[in-house]
């Protein structure tokens, strides 16, 4: 699976060397992706001694999976955080990701990165009656945070608009051409990146830490978990306070003249709009159908519902790519940015970005390098990490739990006794053989890969996901490709294959 960001940098990615001997240096960062990269880049500019650990290559995962947007408007939420927490909290978040925006042009501009940057107008839209209330009362909370939201009854696209709240000077780009260009600077300030490099756990040792790879280890003052869901279960409990959603992109030629704009509407199914440069020409992005990981359903067809609802704007447009990815959702829509816990000193994380990741990006590294240099910083305390209030969202806390449970009891004494033979091929059922139950996956050559579909993360029971291939767990997140390989965290273990 390749996406436009992916493609358009096979060219000239560099490739790191794996861990090959264990070291020592100040602070040691798990996980190349935005947030690990940007967080490395600021303290390797402050002459720290840094070094990345990416287990497999630098923005694999959901950097290079995105949409690139950088932008504050984060869907219908600044009046949910005035009426949740306080207007001055959403002051703080909305001017928190402000500056997210300005210092990414910044660093473009004082690095010379090539990275397609463009400033965009982004838009949140609905041609639903019963929504043009919400968007109203969203750009009513968003200007009286002192901020110029603009309402109006269109939107760039050619789409039906009855309502649409517009946040000037937003900006967009191709995500991984940034964190490359941040890469060259973090190796020329003498840090470290290791690629394909997995880390398998990591020891407090009085003023120190020491993480584990499979041969090797690196000792450290700081340590930052920029997995996307921390690979670390207990302490932070962080299992219990979030979730993650997969999203599905296209990129497509509409063989037309594409307007300048990000649009995205407010009721499900949610569905995203931006132009980008790809092969020199500009394209159109179209993502959404979001849901949650490890949800039973059939997501075969996301691709084909977001070709049909381009084509239904842009007749004549043509498939380049096609991707998907995914993103941590903390329970009161808060990302989770500090201390990793009250009991792990100089251990810091940044998740829970819901898919808004290209700003908190940068606000986490921006907070967690504070941190580590010892500078305070005046957006910390509303992302505080270590808070634990799944009372601000009841429903979803519950929800979770309960699908908690039913993936670790019940639905184990559920699955359907199917043979060997019922199997279509190129997909995966779980059945019964005896009193084990296994979940196998015929390939088109009818090879047979058999697991116990268990997620090594914390027992809950994984669902097949037709449009992937993989096992999903529908608990935390964690995905495995259909032969076992552990490919998405808090999962590091890879599930082993069963002679069958």
């Amino acid at each position: 699976m390749d996406s436009i960001w992916t493609l358009s940098t096979k060219s000239y990615k560099k490739n790191y060397e794996e861990l090959n001997k264990s070291i020592e240096v100040d602070v040691c960062i798990v996980g190349g992706g935005i947030t690990g990269v940007s967080t490395a880049y600021m303290l390797a500019k402050n002459e720290l001694k840094v070094c990345i650990l990416e287990k497999d290559s630098i923005g694999k995962h959901t950097t290079g999976f995105t949409t690139g947007k950088i932008t504050s408007q984060h869907g219908l939420f600044y009046k949910y955080l005035t009426d949740t927490f306080s207007t001055n909290f959403a002051k703080k978040y909305l001017d928190a990701n402000q500056n997210a925006i300005s210092n990414i042009r910044d660093i473009i501009n004082t690095e010379n990165i090539d990275c397609d940057f463009e400033q965009q107008d982004n838009y949140i839209y609905t041609n639903d009656e019963s929504e043009v209330s919400k968007i109203k009362d969203e750009v009513t909370a968003v200007n009286n945070l002192g901020f110029n939201a603009e309402f109006s009854t269109s939107i760039p696209f050619p789409i039906d608009s009855l309502a649409s709240i517009k946040f000037p000077n937003q900006a967009q780009f191709n995500s991984l051409k940034y964190i490359y260009g941040l890469c060259d600077c973090i190796t020329k300030n003498n840090g470290l990146i290791f690629e394909n490099t997995k880390v398998y756990d990591i020891k407090h040792n009085l003023n120190s830490y020491t993480t584990y790879t499979k041969d090797y280890s690196v000792k450290s003052k700081y340590v930052v978990l920029s997995t996307g869901y921390p690979i670390i279960n207990v302490d932070g409990f962080y299992f219990l306070k979030m979730y993650q959603e997969r999203s599905y992109i296209i990129a497509v030629d509409t063989h037309t003249d594409l307007p300048n704009g990000m649009c995205i509407n407010t009721k499900t199914p949610i569905t995203s709009l931006r132009t980008a440069l790809y092969n020199n020409k500009r394209v159109l992005l179209v993502g959404g159908y979001d849901h949650k990981v490890g949800e039973k359903l059939d997501n075969s067809n996301a691709y084909d519902c977001l070709m049909d609802t381009c084509k239904s704007i842009f007749p004549n447009s043509e498939l380049i790519a096609k991707w998907n990815t995914q993103d941590c959702v903390s329970l009161d829509k808060i990302p989770y940015i500090g201390e990793f816990s009250l009991t792990s000193p100089n251990m810091f994380v940044a998740t829970g970005y819901k898919k808004w990741g290209m700003t908190s990006s940068n606000v986490a590294a921006n907070i967690i390098s504070d941190k580590i240099l010892g500078i305070e910083n005046e957006y910390s305390d509303i992302f505080k990490s270590t808070r634990f209030h799944p009372i601000k969202n009841g429903t979803e806390f519950t929800n979770m739990v309960k699908q908690t449970v039913s993936s670790l009891i019940v639905d184990k004494f559920k699955i359907p006794k199917d043979t060997i033979d019922s199997i279509p091929t190129n997909d995966a059922k779980k059945i019964e053989i005896g009193d084990i139950k296994l979940g196998i996956y015929k390939d088109n050559n009818g090879k047979l890969y058999a697991l116990r579909p268990i997620c090594s993360h914390l027992g809950c029971e994984l669902n097949w996901n037709t449009q992937d291939k993989t096992w999903d767990c529908p608990c935390h997140g964690s995905r495995f490709s259909y032969d076992g390989t552990s490919l998405y965290a808090p999962s590091i273990k890879s599930l082993p294959l069963i002679d069958i």
